[in-house]
């Protein structure tokens, strides 16, 4: 049975007129910058916000907000996890996946998850507002190249090859690869995921038979260049 937040929550937008957006990022600078941008909207407000899924999954049903951002990146676990257990928890709560990743990679794995929608943090503002208020309308947004895109693979009946190897991982897979990348230790991969270090190590063989790699020291060393690519992209 799901969680219900929703009757509390309405009753505050109605007397606020106001759609409440809970943030959730673990950089403080960007969640206040967009803390900002969203306050400077006159149907819109900051209800509350988390630098990672224990603290958000601790505020949101204090909060009752009408819309969950997220990233993809955070301490902890995935900003996918995190999705999968909001819609599981709350089913009817719409999240928008605002992240610095390639959208190319992670925006299907997001809507896979239960994200309504994905914008890149490079996006203008402008860009991010009309996200917002298209997924607190009950729409998808995305941008138009990944629409297209995901209407071709689906039109294709998705029998292409996919554009990046990366795609063949599983989404805990692809967590592993980044955290790897960010030269994080095993011991501390398996910490942050709340895994055993064998399942990490598991992860990582899986990884290496994916990509075609002969050896964990490669897996690492692909996995840091991927890492230092987006950061450049």
């Amino acid at each position: 049975m799901t969680k219900e937040i929703y009757p509390a929550a309405n009753a505050g937008k109605t007397a606020a007129k106001k759609s409440r957006v809970f943030l959730v990022d673990d950089h403080a600078m960007f969640r206040e910058g967009l803390r900002q941008l969203i306050e400077r909207e006159p149907d819109m407000a900051v209800c509350g916000d988390a630098a990672d899924a224990s603290a958000a999954l601790a505020g949101i049903p204090t909060s009752h907000p009408d819309l969950v951002i997220v990233d993809i990146s955070l301490g902890g676990t995935s900003g996918i996890d995190l999705i999968k257990t909001i819609k599981k928890e709350y089913e009817d709560l719409p999240v928008l996946v605002v992240s610095m990743h390639d959208e190319s990679l992670y925006a299907e794995r997001a809507l896979r998850a239960g994200a309504m929608g994905f914008v890149m943090k490079h996006e203008p503002s402008k860009t991010v507002k009309v996200a917002i208020r298209k997924v607190l309308g009950g729409d998808l947004h995305l941008s138009e190249k990944m629409a297209s895109a995901m209407v071709g693979k689906f039109m294709r009946g998705n029998t292409e090859p996919p554009a990046s190897p990366l795609e063949a991982l599983s989404d805990r897979e692809l967590e592993v690869f980044r955290m790897l990348g960010q030269g994080k230790a095993v011991r501390i991969i398996a910490e942050e995921m709340s895994v055993t270090i064998p399942t990490v190590n598991s992860f990582r063989n899986r990884i290496k038979d994916k990509l075609n790699l002969k050896s964990s020291t490669e897996v690492m060393l692909q996995a840091i260049q991927w890492v230092q690519d987006e950061k450049t992209a």
